[in-house]
């Protein structure tokens, strides 16, 4: 049995669902608030950081790409062509490129700012950092969307998906990532016509219902979240 230490709106926890799901793997779910940085989390990994994965009494495999990397290496060959990772080395290296773009760059300069103070911030107390959201953070972040979103669409645009011919992992990540941007609104769909048409093939997907459905206490998703005809 899996069991992954998650919070729903990580976008790198929300990668690693969705490829679970992707790879037909029975796992447990334990919600965690990194920022509470909890005894049960930092005995698994002293970083603090999710997600973090463990099979069975095996050792504790610890971020996005470990896991990744882990779940092609046990369940890949055994599904055939729907693995996510490709068989060339070429295609593999691009995959691994754009997941490291999705679930680092973008996080960093995009995705983590919206979540931190529109989400998280709301549901952290006081003493631990929440409050107001950061207006310079959202505002950094909303200045940087349109130069990702203008990259990726150049990619889906030339591919038949992110990364090349075949569906891959790093369709997931950048899904994941998007994801939570759709949640509070903060894509410009009208504006991004290739991406948008890409997004919408991944969010048809049946591992992406379970996130779809996923709400923040007290914050309706926008309206094009679990539309699956935005």
């Amino acid at each position: 049995m899996l069991t992954l230490y998650h919070h729903p709106f990580s976008p790198s926890s929300r990668f690693i669902r969705l490829i679970l799901s992707e790879y037909g793997a029975a796992f447990e779910e334990r919600h965690i608030n990194p920022w509470e940085r909890p005894q049960e989390l930092l005995i698994l990994n002293a970083a603090g950081t999710i997600p973090v994965m463990v099979e069975n009494e095996g050792p504790a495999i610890c971020g996005p790409g470990p896991i990744m990397e882990y779940l092609d290496e046990t369940r890949g060959y055994a599904i055939g062509d729907r693995r996510l990772m490709p068989d060339h080395p070429d295609a593999r290296a691009e995959t691994r490129r754009l997941v490291d773009w999705a679930l680092a760059k973008f996080d960093v300069e995009v995705i983590g700012h919206l979540v931190r103070e529109r989400i998280y911030k709301q549901i952290m107390p006081k003493s631990a950092g929440g409050g107001e959201p950061d207006s310079a953070a959202l505002r950094v972040a909303r200045a940087n969307i349109d130069h990702h979103l203008k990259y990726f669409g150049y990619l889906v645009a030339s591919r038949r998906w992110l990364a090349g011919d075949r569906l891959s992992f790093a369709d997931f990540a950048l899904a994941a990532s998007l994801s939570c941007a759709d949640y509070l609104g903060e894509v410009k769909w009208h504006n991004e016509e290739d991406i948008k048409n890409w997004y919408a093939r991944v969010k048809s997907r049946p591992s992406m219902r379970p996130l779809l459905g996923e709400k923040v206490l007290g914050m309706p998703p926008a309206s094009t979240y679990a539309d699956l005809d935005f």
